[in-house]
Parts: structure tokens; sequence; C-alpha cells
């Protein structure tokens, strides 16, 4: 590809703004007759542009056919820079609004369905009554890994994620911002009406029949739960419902006789409202690390600034070390030091195994 004029020329006289728009509005609908109609504008003028973009970066941006446009590799190029540029305009137009008037906005998270019922309540609570005029928007996301392609697209300003894979081996998060905010792990409990929960001291071995709600076979928490029974040459214990609902698993634990395994920050939340009990069942001691994921080279604006200072702050004295029988006791908060944070938290959860 000839080498273009100097960039500073070039962005200045040759790509405008307005053409950048009209690129991107072809790239969602797909072809040029429904950008036109969304633009409010003739498909010839919609042509013209595309024509007049490819001829100044002189490649070509889509191949054509009847049954619209498609992106070719220099088009994905410039669709992803573009995204960022319209991005970053939003981005400091929200600034604006903020400096003009600190206590509105706009915020767009992502969390799995596992945090979003035990860390985000208090979170959101606390956050809104300081900044009522705020609009939070929580979507689901899935986090076994961190591709994210929702905040990759954008369309996302954070995400609070569950890791399972340590970020080092993991080469989806290399234009990735994470920071460990804490290391979660899982529990066995039931409801206060159980049989199991006057047990002072329970073999795994007598709760392989019992029924079990547990999250689909390739979750984390079914994966420990089998590796725990897998290590005693045990069978899988019986499954009578699959889900990932926190909500639907805690009703019918305060309302049946069922077991499950919940993350320790699910479990402190709903303990006394659902009248919980953690059961003295030793599990595998997995650090489960809960992080806060940003992209690279994205500005956060003020008001996400402002959230990710109430998520530390809350996530600073998480107690998520509770013990069969004892009050929540308050723990230090891990390291966010990788390899070494790694190893507090599993050992912290091997003291507690031996505890239980």
């Amino acid at each position: 590809m000839p080498k273009i004029e100097p960039l500073e020329n070039f962005i200045g006289r040759r790509l405008k703004l307005r053409d950048l728009r009209v690129f991107l509005e072809v790239v969602q609908s797909g072809s040029m007759a429904k950008a036109a109609a969304q633009l409010g504008v003739s498909q010839p003028a919609v042509s013209e542009v595309i024509a007049a973009l490819e001829h100044a970066l002189r490649v070509r941006l889509f191949d054509r056919s009847a049954r619209g446009v498609e992106l070719t590799p220099y088009g994905r190029a410039l669709r992803t820079r573009g995204v960022a540029v319209f991005d970053e305009l939003k981005q400091g137009v929200r600034d604006i609004e903020g400096l003009t008037d600190p206590s509105a906005g706009e915020l767009r998270i992502g969390c799995p369905e596992s945090l979003a019922a035990a860390i985000l309540p208090p979170i959101v609570q606390r956050f809104s009554q300081q900044f009522p005029r705020v609009v939070l928007q929580v979507d689901a996301v899935t986090t076994p890994t961190l591709e994210l392609p929702q905040l990759r697209a954008r369309t996302l300003d954070l995400v609070v994620a569950r890791i399972v894979r340590p970020v080092a081996e993991d080469v989806s998060a290399r234009d990735l911002n994470v920071e460990v905010l804490f290391y979660d792990h899982l529990v066995v409990a039931a409801g206060a009406q159980s049989r199991w929960a006057r047990r002072q001291k329970i073999d795994l071995a007598d709760l392989v029949d019992e029924p079990w709600i547990l999250t689909p076979p390739n979750a984390w928490n079914t994966t420990v739960v089998a590796e725990a029974f897998r290590a005693r040459g045990l069978k899988m214990p019986n499954i009578s419902l699959m889900t990932y609902s926190v909500h639907l698993r805690t009703n019918l634990l305060a309302n049946g006789h069922f077991l499950t395994v919940f993350p320790a920050s699910v479990f402190r939340l709903y303990v006394d409202r659902f009248s919980l009990k953690l059961l003295p069942v030793d599990l595998p001691a997995r650090p489960w690390a809960v992080a806060l994921v940003t992209l690279k080279n994205r500005t956060l604006s003020a008001v996400a600034e402002r959230f990710v200072e109430h998520v530390r702050a809350y996530t600073k004295s998480l107690d998520v070390s509770p013990r069969p029988g004892k009050k929540f006791v308050r723990s230090s908060r891990a390291s966010t030091k990788g390899g070494e944070a790694e190893k507090k938290s599993d050992g912290m959860q091997q003291r507690i195994g031996a505890k239980g």
C-alpha cells in the first residue's frame, strides 16, 4: 500500500468525522441502502462517501455483493479505531456534563449474575444515595475468560468479573486493565430447616444422595464440587436442579431440603435474609479472583471513576471468610500482586477448611 501523505494533513483535509460516521453506519447496517435510510440521505450519497474514503485511503474497505457489503481487513481496522474515536468523543461530552453537574451521568456495567447478586446491591445503594441522578445500567456477562466482547465494543464502561484463569496466562487480557479486588471461595450451604443444619461434622460421602442445586456442568462451582467428590472416590452427588440463578437457589434452600454451593461473598449477603446455614464441609481450596476490568487506552468518565472508588471502598473490607457457627471475621484485603495474593488466599482457605 502506498504511503499516505502526512497524517496531520490527511486527517485535517481528507478524512472527515462525518465520513467516518457514514462508514460506521454502513458497517452496522450491512448495506448502503439501509445506512442511507438510517441517515436520512440518498443511497448514492452514501456510496459517494465510501468511495471517497476508499480513494483517500487507497484501499478497499468493503466487498460488495447482492446481499450487501462485508468488511475487508482494511475496513475492520478502520472500524476498530473509528468506534474508539466516537467513544472518546462521547466520553468527552460526558466529562463536560460531569464538570457542569457532577451528580449526573450514565454508567454501563458488566457483571456476572453471582456478583450482581452479591456485592453490587450495597455498592449501588450507597452510590445512588450519593449520586441520585446518575443512571446505572447493569448487563449480565459471563467471565470464565476475559474475552468480554461488550467491553471491547465499548458498549460497557467497566466489568466486575470472576476470573478462573490467571491473568498472566490469559492471552485475551493483553488489552485490558485487570485490578484484583479480592479472592472468593466456595462454601456448602443449606436452609435452617435442613437436617444437616445442626450437624457439627459432615463427611462429604454423607451428602452424595442428597438433593443438590448446582450450576451447569462447565461452571466453576460445579467443577469444584466434582473435584471434591472425585478426590474422595465418590460419584457426583444427586443433582435436582441446574441453574445460575442465585435468587432461585436461595429461595429453594430457605423453603426446602436442598443443598448448594455459593461463593462466600454471595453467602455473606444472604445468610441472614434467608436463614441459610454454612455446612462444615471441606472443598478444594481454589481462590477465585474477583476483579475490576477496564479497557486499556480508554479514558474512564468522571462518573465511572466515582463508581470505581465505591467498588474499591466496599471490597477493601469485604469479609469472605465465613465459618460454621461463627460470626464473620474481617479478613485482610488480598494483595493484587498475582502469585503472592493467590498464595495468601490459598493458605487462608486451607486454614478455614482445617477449622471447619
